[in-house]
């Protein structure tokens, strides 16, 4: 890719450097810590990497995290996997989560948001109040440090309070979304055996209610470890037999009591996407997720007390965990529960607008449909209040940054972000000091040695190679569930460079300090010796009004030989006829180059999902290999396996 320093799209004035959290956090940490006064971010970052455990001492000094028993050292042991941070510190995640309400009770902590679009405050006052209560009657049946409590909720309220709650007393919080089957939810808590349940009778999704207390039921029967059951009435029904109420649970008037855990004691679980396996069981630490998130949302994301943060998301979903620490630094969340296009197309932005969301977050897929759909945001809504619009989930396209800039506000930081289930967090992404090119992402973040590799280690520079960080993050996996000797732990990251976490994703990292995601390394394109990512070939695609959604993947052939297929997902009535076929070629040539271009393009019903939204090469891949679809895909895992009998049939057809 060419890497020659174009104009940026975007520029952060100076009075916005100026008024910038990591501006003054940079100048704070010079006075006090060593770090760079000069140089701008990249000095910064360069220090953050190279000085690892003053740049992370300074981080707990700046946000004021309270050890109540201090620490002997911030990285007792450095190495990957296994890395011990603040050894000797005890603190509580939820604590923090919940400062700001000695100083705004009044204001809100929470605006729950559904599909009517109107939002009801929850204030900080209340959040502590309802987290009090509901932990003392976690304590109360028996839930102690260690123990695990689950949710199958949507992304209200009750789910935040749940989670502190669980957080309070040193238990470990698991969730689901409720747009989960029953096999997907007990392939995930079954693994970490749940005491208590925290669940919903149903929730609204697309202007329908859809019934979930036949799921229920089924969880309650399938995980015998549970001890209590508790049941939240969003639509209305009475409490089956032998669950508690919510409201009996959380009406006390009992001020919180915190749990002061180690350091490394296990905050929540999160899965991965597990389309191939039973989802990986990842553990992620109290005090690792409060210093990552404090950095990431309080320096990075630039958020505060006068901010408001709509992300939309579930609660099967990192970024779900990621916005509930929103919290952390005093700002107000925004919860969505309902479907991203309802009413119509431009819905989300509607919720921006009514809640006043100065960082609104959503998914590149989202964007690049509100493109194709003719969607109008500062035409049709007041967005004044936005100050930055960031996308994850997959590459935002440059297509997309430009479609931000037009139609939303020339002057709108975009933050384009990438990280993982795995971190909880990003590796690079949103910094609101320094410019934004299309297609890219900032920079590295903080405290993380990011760095693009070749096969035999040697670092690249505006070259694609693998994704890798070679230094600890403090959100890293503390292990996976049921992994007691470590080797799935170590088998997902470290297997190709020892000691080094490698993601499995293509990255350029470019001459200037921007990052470019190709995606991922695992389905990777491989053709006459030239590695190439399928994001490059979906945002050349799904620029064609034609094309709904692409999928690619590359096929080893046993005569050496390798096989291109290009699945694509049409518009309604568009025709896959001789004249789309050659536009489609002459794009994928033109725009990115002729060893792209497909050996077939085949038309599909639809391009199948992970439940979180990612298209899934590497099971198609293995079908169209001959692989059985029990022992390619895992079932639970997919959005809509009907799809996936379209692929399967095509490796028993094709000659």
């Amino acid at each position: 890719m060419s890497t020659v320093n174009p104009q940026p799209l975007w520029q952060p004035t100076a009075e916005r450097i100026a008024e910038a959290r990591i501006t003054r956090f940079q100048a704070w940490a010079a006075e006090h810590h060593g770090a760079p006064a000069d140089g701008g971010y990249a000095a910064l970052h360069r220090w953050s990497v190279e000085e690892l455990e003053t740049f992370w001492k300074a981080v707990t000094e700046w946000f004021d995290v309270r050890f109540t028993t201090p620490y002997e050292r911030v990285l007792g042991d450095p190495s990957m996997p296994g890395a011990q941070w603040f050894p000797g510190a005890t603190l509580n995640y939820a604590e923090h989560a919940l400062r700001a309400a000695g100083s705004r009770a009044d204001q809100p902590a929470l605006l729950h948001v559904d599909e009517t679009h109107d939002p009801r405050p929850v204030t900080w006052a209340d959040l502590r109040r309802q987290v009090g209560s509901l932990a003392a009657e976690l304590r109360a049946l028996g839930v102690r440090p260690g123990d695990r409590v689950s949710g199958y909720l949507p992304n209200i309220p009750e789910a935040v309070v749940a989670l502190l709650a669980t957080a309070a007393v040193g238990g470990v919080w698991t969730s689901c979304a409720p747009d989960f089957g029953a096999r997907s939810v007990l392939d995930r808590f079954q693994q970490v055996e749940p005491v208590v349940l925290f669940t919903v009778d149903g929730y609204r999704y697309g202007g329908k209610e859809h019934d979930r207390r036949g799921i229920v039921a089924e969880l309650r029967r399938e995980l015998p470890t549970l001890r209590a059951v508790v049941h939240i009435p969003l639509l209305g029904t009475e409490a089956p037999d032998g669950a508690l109420e919510w409201s009996a649970l959380t009406a006390a008037d009992t001020a919180p009591v915190f749990e002061q855990v180690p350091f490394d004691h296990p905050l929540w679980v999160l899965y991965s996407s597990g389309t191939t396996g039973l989802p990986k069981a990842i553990v992620q630490s109290q005090g690792g997720i409060l210093v990552e998130h404090l950095k990431q949302l309080g320096l990075h994301c630039d958020l505060g007390p006068e901010d408001r943060f709509f992300w939309y998301t579930s609660t099967g979903w990192m970024m779900w965990n990621f916005l509930v620490s929103g919290l952390l630094t005093g700002t107000t969340v925004v919860l969505y529960d309902g479907s991203p296009g309802h009413p119509d197309t431009g819905a989300q932005w509607r919720i921006a607008e009514r809640t006043g969301a100065t960082l609104y977050g959503t998914s590149a897929a989202y964007v690049m449909a509100c493109r194709k759909a003719g969607v109008h945001p500062s035409r049709d809504h007041d967005l004044s209040a936005v100050k930055c619009v960031a996308t994850t989930g997959s590459p935002l396209p440059p297509d997309g940054f430009r479609w931000l800039h037009d139609e939303v506000r020339h002057d709108l930081w975009i933050a384009s972000v990438s990280g993982g289930t795995d971190v909880c967090s990003c590796f690079a992404g949103a910094v609101p000091t320094l410019p934004v090119h299309v297609g890219e992402l900032q920079a590295p973040c903080l405290g993380t040695d990011l760095q693009s590799w070749d096969p035999s280690g040697k670092p690249l520079t505006d070259e694609v190679g693998e994704l890798v960080v070679t230094n600890p993050m403090p959100s890293m996996p503390i292990h996976f569930w049921n992994d007691p000797d470590g080797r799935r732990y170590h088998d997902s990251y470290f297997d190709t460079y020892p000691g080094v976490w490698r993601h499995g994703d293509w990255i350029t990292l470019t001459s200037r300090g921007s990052v470019v995601i190709h995606g991922r390394s695992d389905s990777t394109l491989n053709r006459q010796g030239v590695r190439m990512g399928s994001a490059d070939i979906y945002e050349a695609v799904e620029r064609l009004p034609e094309i709904k959604e692409s999928l690619v993947v590359g096929i080893e052939q046993p005569d050496g030989g390798y096989w291109m297929p290009l699945f694509v997902h049409l518009a309604p009535g568009a025709t896959l006829d001789d004249d789309l076929t050659d536009r489609i070629r002459k794009t994928i040539r033109t725009q990115l180059s002729p060893r792209h271009v497909p050996d077939e393009i085949i038309e599909v019903p639809g391009i199948p999902h992970t439940l979180t939204g990612k298209r899934i090469e590497v099971p198609v891949k293995r079908l169209l290999q001959g692989t059985p679809l029990e022992k390619a895909v895992n079932p639970g895992s997919i959005d809509n396996l009907d799809l996936l009998a379209h692929y399967q049939e095509l490796a028993h057809t094709r000659p």
